[in-house]
């Protein structure tokens, strides 16, 4: 395992998502805006893959074995899972109980990155830290906050994660 260096799975969610005028509506198209959140940033990581480009709410136990698959393949030991949030924390909990023996921090957006006001680049780049300085565990991080796996979930009524 490279020591200190932190890889991204992306996994589609609103983070990814962009506005199809066609449709009038937010979908995922199969790009994805993190290497571009990481280049503004100028934010270095090991690397970008690609494991899943899904809305979270279409998730299921196979996808998350696709996700955790991932990180066990992945030689770095720091981890961030850029997901939809609406099932975030199920994932999250999912994968905690494998003991990965990694950190893996899980994060996404209330707002797509493509639109004014997102909150993506903040919460990728907490998740980038997060995933620097963090034991071996699964975490989210989001809205400037750290979680454990066991108490991450978004509250719909506030649209915000408070554990």
């Amino acid at each position: 395992m490279m020591d200190g260096a932190v890889r991204i799975l992306v996994t589609g969610g609103t983070i990814d998502k962009v506005h199809d005028w066609a449709r009038e509506a937010l979908v995922l198209d199969g790009s994805s805006a993190v290497p571009g959140l990481l280049e503004a940033g100028r934010c270095r990581v090991a690397a970008v893959q690609s494991v899943l480009c899904m809305d979270s709410l279409d998730m299921g136990n196979a996808d998350r074995a696709a996700i955790a698959a991932a990180v066990r393949a992945a030689p770095e030991g720091r981890l961030v899972v850029t997901h939809g949030t609406g099932t975030m924390g199920a994932t999250a909990r999912y994968l905690d109980g494998l003991a990965l023996g990694k950190t893996v921090v899980l994060t996404g957006a209330m707002r797509p990155a493509s639109v004014l006001g997102s909150d993506a680049a903040f919460n990728l780049g907490g998740a980038v830290v997060a995933a620097g300085v963090l034991g071996p565990g699964v975490w989210g991080v989001m809205n400037g906050r750290v979680f454990p796996a066991r108490v991450l979930e978004k509250d719909t009524e506030t649209g915000r994660f408070d554990g």
